[in-house]
């Protein structure tokens, strides 16, 4: 996945513009509140995903206007390709002149971003580290959605009727139907969670070992129930479904199950969220996102761009020089405020950005 141009039309603060990126590393830095996040965004909307800041679309819009455009001419897939997407009273995507949904855009324009919001990953609690794993997991196949869903759902109503066992016409022996469901559907959940952080758990560990230049181990252990099969996981599930019974019914929810997994993050055998530095957490953040490129590599074969916001903050020198210098082999666009990181880069594009107009700068 190359992007060769972005053109952009009323897009939030960004001045109309057309930039050209290189297929290696593209470097855009300026002060704060001048733009640089906005053109990550633009990108990763191209992608079909939602804003990774969370914000609405009518948020992306130019103060006064009414629409916003964006074209991204690009290769992926072993072909040239164009899309064209307008945010306005209504939303357009044409894909190569054919209209489409932002869902399917996933298999043909591929990215990962990593945004400060993602430390969250590394030093908030279980629910970010569940959240990642199961976007990343709906990107790769679109069943596990379905799965997550269902799932929920069926936690739902197990809730709902724990809180309600005290009203009269309710028989406690709904519990078992509700956690059957619960079981198998929970067993299947947690084991594709399991098998994918298996996957990712090699990629992450070689990333964050090179970026502190071979001095700290990373790993990562889902903390969940560590079954072989599906069906193992079911007669786990449903077993700690009925221990937990009373423990839930006094409090009103479900205290086991896939929706209290956690995955564990260790940096040189101790805990990085508990013990980590501001560097090594985020390190270990930006190796998982690096590790989720890799497996989208190997099950798209296409690598995706990556997007890297304010990635330089909080890490030494030579970290910074890993990934400006040393961190090959795909597109890779970066934000910073500090014009010296700048300085360190070999090769590349880099972009000033001030009051939302873009200027490319040549690399001494």
């Amino acid at each position: 996945m190359i992007v060769h141009q972005l053109a952009f039309q009323n897009w939030r603060n960004l001045k109309n513009n057309v930039i050209e990126p290189c297929e290696t590393i593209n470097v855009f830095y300026g002060d704060n509140g001048q733009g640089k996040t906005n053109l990550l965004e633009a990108l990763w909307i191209c992608s079909g995903a939602k804003s990774f800041r969370g914000a609405k679309e009518n948020e992306m819009i130019e103060f006064g206007q009414k629409q916003a455009k964006l074209q991204l001419k690009f290769y992926s897939h072993h072909r040239d390709q164009q899309l064209e997407l307008a945010i306005g009273e209504k939303k357009s995507i044409l894909l190569n002149d054919v209209e489409k949904k932002p869902s399917d855009l996933y298999e043909s324009v591929f990215s990962v971003v990593f945004a400060p919001n993602h430390l969250s990953l590394v030093k908030d609690g279980p629910a970010a580290r569940r959240g990642f794993i199961d976007f990343a997991l709906s990107r790769l196949k679109p069943s596990f959605i379905t799965l997550e869903e269902q799932y929920n759902r069926t936690l739902d109503q197990r809730n709902a009727l724990l809180r309600d066992l005290n009203t009269p016409g309710y028989m406690e022996g709904l519990l078992d139907l509700w956690e059957d469901s619960l079981a198998r559907l929970g067993s299947v959940y947690a084991r594709q969670r399991q098998k994918y952080v298996e996957k990712i758990e090699p990629f992450a560990t070689k990333f964050y070992y090179e970026l502190s230049g071979k001095q700290e181990t990373l790993e990562l252990q889902y903390d969940g129930v560590d079954v072989s099969s599906d069906n193992e996981g079911y007669e786990k599930l449903v077993t700690a479904l009925k221990n937990a019974r009373e423990t839930d019914k006094r409090l009103g929810y479900t205290t086991v199950g896939p929706h209290r997994h956690d995955l564990q993050i260790t940096i040189n055998g101790i805990s990085a969220r508990n013990f980590g530095s501001q560097g090594q957490q985020r390190s270990a953040a930006l190796a998982l996102k690096m590790a989720e490129a890799e497996v989208l590599s190997q099950y798209f074969d296409e690598k995706p761009m990556i997007l890297l916001d304010d990635v330089m903050s909080e890490l030494d020198s030579n970290r910074q020089d890993f990934i400006l210098n040393k961190f090959s082999g795909r597109q890779i666009f970066i934000t910073c405020c500090d014009p010296a990181s700048v300085l360190r880069l070999k090769q590349g594009k880099s972009f000033l950005i001030e009051k939302g107009e873009i200027h490319e700068q040549a690399i001494e």
